[in-house]
Order: structure tokens, then sequence, then C-alpha cells
């Protein structure tokens, strides 16, 4: 049985599910960096390192939006496993013959072997930096991830690109972005994952209660933090982009639609366009993997046509915020 998005161990009903039925997510992840001055060992070297994603899973969207914000692309490979994994590993099933034609693997797992020191029991997760050197993964810890793509890889940076961690807003960028992983990245698994109705019914209200939160946030602001993009927004987006299609019915996130939440809509929109998140975005992978690999919330693997995705390309009226 496979649950979350990012690993192939499992977290539904019973592996990652407590005593009082809440849903807790194992987060332990590889430590190493690749810093500039390479003090893990790894230092920045563009055409060494291959980021290995899912397009299903929003942790790894994080870090395709900010190498595509960065202009990162030609410094920093990518390597895309298909959206509906074994019960072991990711696999590299689009490629020709199933092998990634850069790592020359089928599957993330052998990455993750070829590290002689192991890795931690929150198994085999995107996204995660593979030293194409030696052929082993560097790290996993997605949240650290995204702050070195910004921080440790400036010298390649794209020369418009934009500042998403800004030092002057680092703290509220962080104090945001904590509420937001609480209880909507994480909260949306909370709800989906639940055990007991108690559990769920809690989930359910810290979710669409910050929903609201940033609604009122975002009614006179463009952007989350400060008046301009941050990591603020590239942690939360993936979430919103993947609620109509997956949360509000496969994990029973239905007080209202994305699209019935008129300032998250629109915010959302906003950034489909206007920074090209929608070029990130294959929804098909989205409703493969959660549906068809999350036997135990729906046993058929029926995965659903819809949603209608035309509106995300409709006037957002934004423009005049700041």
């Amino acid at each position: 049985m496979m649950s979350d998005d990012s690993t192939t161990r499992s977290e539904g009903s019973s592996g990652y599910v407590s005593s009082e039925g809440s849903f807790e997510r194992k987060s332990h992840y590889i430590p190493e960096r690749i810093t500039r001055d390479g003090r893990d060992g790894f230092p920045v070297e563009p055409g060494r390192y291959r980021l290995a994603v899912s397009r299903a899973c929003p942790w790894a969207h994080r870090t395709i939006l900010t190498r595509h914000l960065l202009g990162l692309e030609d410094a920093i490979s990518m390597a895309v496993a298909g959206p509906v994994h074994d019960e072991d590993s990711w696999t590299f099933d689009l490629d020709p013959g199933g092998v990634d034609p850069v790592l020359g693997i089928p599957r993330l797992k052998d990455a993750y072997d070829a590290r002689p020191e192991g890795y931690p029991d929150s198994g085999i997760t995107v996204p995660a930096f593979v030293d194409t050197t030696t052929g082993r993964v560097v790290t996993n810890d997605f949240h650290q991830m995204v702050k070195d793509l910004v921080t440790e890889w400036g010298d390649h940076h794209a020369p418009d690109a934009p500042d998403l961690w800004p030092e002057h807003l680092r703290d509220e960028i962080e104090e945001v972005s904590d509420l937001v992983y609480a209880d909507v990245n994480n909260g949306v698994y909370r709800c989906g994952f639940a055990g007991s109705q108690e559990a769920y019914n809690e989930a359910f209200e810290q979710l669409f209660s910050r929903l609201d939160w940033l609604s009122e946030r975002l009614a006179d602001q463009r952007y989350l933090v400060g008046d301009q993009l941050t990591l603020a927004d590239v942690r939360l987006w993936p979430t919103l982009v993947r609620f109509d299609a997956a949360y509000h019915g496969h994990f029973k996130c239905n007080r209202h639609k994305l699209t019935e939440m008129p300032v998250l809509w629109a915010y959302a929109r906003d950034l489909w366009q206007t920074w090209d998140f929608g070029s990130t975005v294959d929804l098909e992978h989205v409703k493969a993997h959660y549906y068809a690999t999350h036997r135990d919330i729906n046993p058929t693997g029926v995965v659903p046509l819809g949603p209608d995705t035309s509106g995300w390309t409709t006037p957002h009226g934004r423009e005049s915020l700041r």
C-alpha cells in the first residue's frame, strides 16, 4: 500500500497513523547539502547534479518551480519519474526502455542504494538530488533544497531571476510558510489519511480555517509576503493547483473547491499566468498518482476524467494589487 506522493512507503491508514487516528508524516531526510564551499563534499557545479522528481508530487513541484523561476535548467538537469510507482521505488518508466538517460538506472531506489551510509526511514522520496559522478543521492530534504537553490546557486541564476528569499523578509516568509505547511500543505494529507472521524474533523477545520486566513491576507495584496513573489508563494501554490483535481474529492477536502474560493482562485491563476507556473504542471500525472496508488482510499484505482482546467487561463484581475 502506497500513499504519500513523495515516497513509496505506506502513509495510509496503518503505517503513518497514530493511535488517535491522526496522520503523522515521517520527516527524517538526508542532511547533506550542495553548497558553494562544498563543505559536505558536494560543491555547486553546473551539470554535475540531476534533480529527480515526479510531476505528481507537490514537494517535488516546489523544486521544479524554483529551478524554473531562477533559470537553472541548464545548470541542473531533471529526471522525471512516472506518476505511478511500485511498492519499492519511483521508476523512470517515461523514458525509452524505462531507464533514465543520464543516470542509467530504471529506479530511483538504485541511486538511494548507492549511498554507502544508507538513507533515513522516510523512504525513497522525491525530490532528490543525484550526483551524476557517483550515481548516489546527495539529499532529499525538499525544504532545504529549495532554499539552497536560491542561496547556493546564485552565480548561475538567470540575470532577471526573482529574489525568492530576500533577507529582509525571511523571518516572515518562514513564519507564514510554517503555518501553511502545517494546516494546508500537510493538512490535506491529514484529512485524506485520517484514521478516525475525530482526526478528520480536526484536520478539515484547520485546513479551511487557514484557507480563509489566506483569502483574507491575499484580498488586498498580490503575494503572500511583501510586494514580491517569494518562497512562501512557491510553497503554497503546488497544493492549490492540485486541490480540485485531487484533494477536494480524493482527500475529502470538500467544503469548497478552489474555483469556489474567489481570492485564492484568482491568486492561483495569477501565478499560473504571470510567472508561467502553468508550464510546470501536469494534472494528468497528479490524478494518475493519487487515484491509482492510494488504493486504501480508492480501492478500484479508477482515475477521474475531470475537472475542467480551461479556467486557469481566464483573466485573474490582480494586476493592480501590490
